[in-house]
């Protein structure tokens, strides 16, 4: 996390104040669908599914508030290596969410745009998300950007292996190779990076999640389980968003 990036954890923020500025890109750490269950008793799987009912709230709320882009951290590189039941069941949730919600999605206005590795995918998922990504390519009211199979350091990698095969193709100097080129070459090229990452569940770290991206956001850390959050506690993330004074490097408006 970048040295201008603050951390804070939600206790009461009212929520977002009329006449300022809301973000224009909100990314989301999804955490706490296991833990939701546990609490209560029940399968992994039941938080989950709780968790995918949260998504949807989600984006409602993003569109309330006017927000164009909005990105949730749906399943890591690494989460692979959970139990193979629990990926089955992940698995059968984003399909499944799919079929469900796409024509919402897409009668909402709203752009799916996957990001992530896709070598090496099981058909069927590739399928899926490719059938989600082509259905709304045309909308524009909402992007929703699902990190999927993503790690922000293997986005990274995949980023200088491009870029290097274009300059041993003579395609690309190296002293052209700058922020700019950089930023196009990953997975979210075209998107602005998030103003706001808000991550749930009380953790406070970032987990290989936009590691470029998020040099300047602005972090939220919510005490609620994925599951449970909901509009008021998105509406408090953008209450606490605003309060900030975002710098980039520079002076801010508090100095003196």
């Amino acid at each position: 996390m970048a040295g201008d990036s603050k951390t804070a954890t939600l206790l009461g923020t009212a929520g977002p104040v009329p006449g300022r500025p809301v973000p224009a890109h909100v990314a989301i750490i999804m955490d706490g669908n296991g833990r939701w269950a546990s609490r209560r008793g029940l399968p992994r799987v039941e938080g989950h599914r709780r968790g995918v009912e949260a998504v949807r709230g989600a984006v409602r709320s993003a569109i309330h508030f006017g927000i164009p882009f909005l990105t949730v951290y749906s399943f890591s590189s690494e989460n692979w290596r959970r139990p193979a039941a629990e990926v089955a069941d992940l698995m059968g949730l984003l399909k499944l969410f799919v079929r469900r919600d796409l024509a919402e999605l897409h009668g909402n206005g709203v752009r799916v745009r996957i990001i992530g590795d896709r070598v090496g995918l099981p058909p069927d998922i590739e399928e899926v998300l490719r059938e989600a990504e082509e259905r709304t390519a045309r909308n524009a009211r909402l992007s929703l950007q699902v990190a999927f199979n993503y790690g922000g350091r293997q986005e990274i990698v995949r980023a200088v292996r491009s870029l290097a095969a274009a300059v041993a193709e003579g395609r690309l100097a190296p002293g052209e190779i700058d922020l700019a080129t950089i930023a196009d070459a990953l997975d979210t090229s075209g998107i602005p990076d998030p103003d706001l990452v808000i991550r749930t569940s009380g953790e406070q770290r970032v987990s290989n999640f936009l590691t470029w991206q998020t040099a300047y956001s602005e972090f939220v850390f919510t005490p609620e389980l994925w599951p449970d959050f909901d509009h008021a506690a998105f509406a408090a993330a953008i209450g606490e968003y605003q309060s900030r004074d975002r710098r980039f490097g520079g002076l801010g408006a508090q100095a003196g």
